[in-house]
């Protein structure tokens, strides 16, 4: 067995796993990041933990890899905070933290906060490392664990607050099991007798439908979820995280259901007789908090998890197993149904989308100053390459940009925020480390931009070339019908204190000044010229968009309502 120092293993371990790039707050295994020089590894350096766990979360999901972040001992607890987007999400994420020196422990070392067991509920597996000789299979472990069923975060915490307890020399071995570098990294089949039961049910159903959810992406699986659906002729809604799994514009496309969501897919899934959640939770964000569907409805189930299966709605069907590997049986087990035979219910659910489509049309056409989300949403997805990656922030960036931006070739992505605002701008900048030659275009409001603006400067060291959209209302505007419930009758003029911000603030020069491209953008006419000129730049951009104040999303269409 070779003699090598801890920091050598552990650059050598990352290239062998394919991991390109690592993203730090220091002082954190400074020599293990002196190490990856040689091996091609780019390291980015963030002013905070949080961007560095986002930016490595953006990463993990664009690149179906794991994604590296790492933190000192005291920004620990930042980093922890930082994985609980990747850990909603299911996102392969390997954290590693400096923890205290053995002999400093209970004896008021500098920096000594116990913070282990803040990365348990936000980690698969969450572990120590005592003993040097140790660190090539903890190693292992992490990229197994992170990559297998149900991806997920997982954390080791080192010996000494910079992890210098790996520095020194032992016998280690560099074993790499490369079937752990990707997810899925197991594709586990369900049982031909449960894929023939769920088949003839979906056959047999007057009105039913599919809700695709993240598992489809993870598993690559879109063209078997869309091959099922046109031989079954069954429409398709999906979770906020799969959209884009099957096309906005495909005949069968009903759009994102639940409380980000389009009118027409909420009242598609709450009209079906049978609903099939493939790879999905069916959580409370995709069901509008477990309304749609409506208890006592008809469900199949298909997760990669069994602890998932029957969860939130009893299942007719149950099916373990890979979403790629399980729609693919299912395809061949499929009588092709002739679409005329289906076309009562399908013909419905067109005419549900085709009179959404004609709501929605006047403000995606509007010309107001200042202007309408929907109208920055049409220009964006209009000028998205056909490769193009559009990276959305939550909130109301997830709200308007689930609804109307239009994903409409089958190069394009869409990767959101699970729930963190602010997780938007610095996961993009991960998605763009992972995909460098692809256009990736990050939807964000000022809100959500304002958390992590330093990482402009970090984008620019980098040449991290995103494309940023800022939604710009001056405000956290969804929180206006809060304030007003919160208010009720009382005229208040320090009601805006809740929601309001500067309105002189320049975005556009704040990112001119820390080395972007920048233009503050007033019409929306003028979007149609910037956002090809900035996908060619060569360099981050900064669009900042000045928006309506009082321009509030649709909220969710629920039953009697």
């Amino acid at each position: 067995m070779p003699r090598m120092t801890g920091s050598r293993l552990f650059a050598e371990m990352l290239n062998g796993y394919g991991v390109t790039h690592v993203f730090f707050v220091p002082t954190i295994l400074m020599d293990a990041l002196a190490e990856m020089d040689d091996l091609g590894i780019r390291k980015i350096l963030t002013h905070g933990e949080k961007a560095a766990a986002y930016m490595a979360d953006g990463y993990a999901r664009a690149a179906n890899r794991p994604g590296v972040c790492m933190a000192q001992q005291i920004g620990a607890s930042n980093l922890a905070a930082g994985l609980r987007d990747g850990y909603m999400a299911g996102s392969p994420l390997i954290a590693l933290t400096g923890g205290p020196a053995t002999a400093g422990r209970y004896r008021h070392a500098y920096q000594e906060v116990e913070d282990f067991t803040q990365f348990d509920a936000v980690t698969k597996l969450n572990l120590q490392l005592d003993d040097l000789a140790r660190f090539p299979d903890l190693v292992r472990h992490l990229f197994r664990a992170a990559t297998s069923g149900a991806p997920g975060p997982v954390h080791l915490r080192l010996r000494g607050s910079q992890g210098q307890g790996v520095e020194g020399e032992a016998d280690l071995q560099p074993v790499v099991e490369t079937q752990f570098a990707r997810v899925p990294a197991f594709r586990p089949a369900p049982e031909m007798d449960r894929v023939r039961a769920a088949v003839g049910l979906l056959s047999r159903a007057r009105k039913p439908i599919i809700v695709a959810g993240g598992g489809v992406v993870a598993s690559q699986a879109q063209a078997e979820l869309v091959e099922l659906a046109e031989k079954l002729q069954v429409p398709v809604a999906t979770s906020l995280t799969a959209k884009g799994a099957i096309l906005d514009t495909h005949p069968l496309s009903v759009g994102v259901a639940g409380t980000y969501s389009r009118a027409c897919a909420n009242q598609a899934v709450s009209e079906a007789d049978l609903v099939f959640f493939v790879g999905c939770h069916a959580g409370g964000q995709v069901t509008a908090n477990w309304r749609i569907p409506a208890p006592g409805t008809a469900v199949i189930q298909l997760d990669i998890d069994a602890a998932q299966l029957g969860r939130n709605y009893p299942n007719a069907v149950s099916l373990l197993g890979d979403a790629k590997v399980a729609l693919r049986q299912m395809c061949d087990a499929a009588e092709r149904k002739e679409p005329e035979s289906a076309k009562a219910w399908t013909g419905h659910v067109q005419q549900l989308v085709a009179g959404w489509r004609a709501k929605m049309e006047p403000m995606l056409a509007s010309d107001a100053s200042p202007m309408r989300p929907e109208r920055i949403c049409r220009e964006v997805a209009q000028a998205l390459p056909a490769d193009g990656v559009l990276v959305s922030d939550t909130g109301h960036a997830g709200m308007w940009t689930g609804q109307l931006l239009d994903i409409t070739r089958p190069g394009q992505r869409y990767i959101r925020c699970e729930g963190s605002l602010g997780w938007g701008f610095p996961g993009a900048m991960g998605v763009k480390c992972a995909l460098p030659d692809r256009t990736v275009v990050c939807f964000t409001g000022d809100g959500g931009f304002y958390y992590h603006l330093p990482e402009l400067e970090t984008a620019a060291r980098h040449g991290i070339n995103l494309v940023v959209v800022v939604n710009n209302n001056g405000a956290l505007n969804q929180e206006i019908p809060l304030v007003r419930a919160a208010y009720k009758e009382k005229r208040d003029d320090r009601s805006g204190e809740l929601w309001r911000f500067q309105k002189d603030a320049d975005l556009a020069k704040v990112a001119a000044a820390l080395g972007c491209a920048a233009f503050r953008v007033e019409r929306p006419g003028q979007l149609k010229d910037l956002l090809p000129r900035a996908f060619a730049m060569g360099k981050p951009v900064v669009l900042d968009c000045i928006s309506d104040e009082q321009a509030l999303a649709p909220t969710a269409w629920l039953p009697g309502k």
